[in-house]
């Protein structure tokens, strides 16, 4: 009897050490990213599909993003797995080409399969160089179809920027 309720205090315990892992950084950004979901599925419903039939997502509720010829951007974000929360994400980009102004932008990548999913989280995953985000509009999504495994939703929040490349971005990878 010992036993059990040494095992059932050490779960707990780890339960809830695991609960408050998350700092307070990581707890702004996960309420950020269920309210960049809203805000997604108000600009285009469409999305809602891929949200419930994707292998997981990873939601940047944040990117920023700037530039005048050398541009970068950077976010932070919510990766999710069968609609639960799995880990925190980075996004970094640098890039070289035509392209002005700054924006605040929300991203969310969608991945097809499992193993899709499972080469974010290992660090296998980058964009092609030519790699650019579907502008969400309403309506948009309804047509939107996976991309070698992947499918890259944009909307913007402020800012205007003549740039809608993905391409060369990098990303980590934090389990929870």
């Amino acid at each position: 009897m010992k036993l059990l309720k040494s095992l059932t205090l050490i779960g707990l315990l780890l339960l809830t050490v695991n609960i408050t892992a998350q700092n307070k950084k990581d707890r702004k950004i996960i309420n950020d990213a269920k309210k960049a979901k809203k805000e997604l599925l108000k600009a285009d419903s469409g999305l809602e599909r891929f949200f419930e039939n994707s292998a997981g997502y990873v939601l940047f509720p944040n990117v920023g993003k700037g530039g005048f010829i050398i541009g970068g951007a950077s976010g932070n974000g919510v990766v999710y797995e069968g609609g639960q929360q799995v880990g925190m994400a980075g996004l970094k980009k640098l890039n070289v080409g035509l392209q002005a102004g700054g924006q605040a932008i929300i991203e969310v990548i969608f991945f097809e399969t499992s193993v899709d999913l499972e080469r974010f989280k290992e660090g296998k995953f980058a964009f092609a160089a030519e790699a650019s985000a579907v502008a969400l509009k309403s309506g948009i999504a309804a047509n939107a179809k996976y991309k070698e495994g992947v499918a890259v939703f944009a909307l913007p929040k402020a800012g205007l920027m003549a740039d809608a490349s993905v391409g060369g971005q990098k990303f980590s990878y934090k389990p929870f």
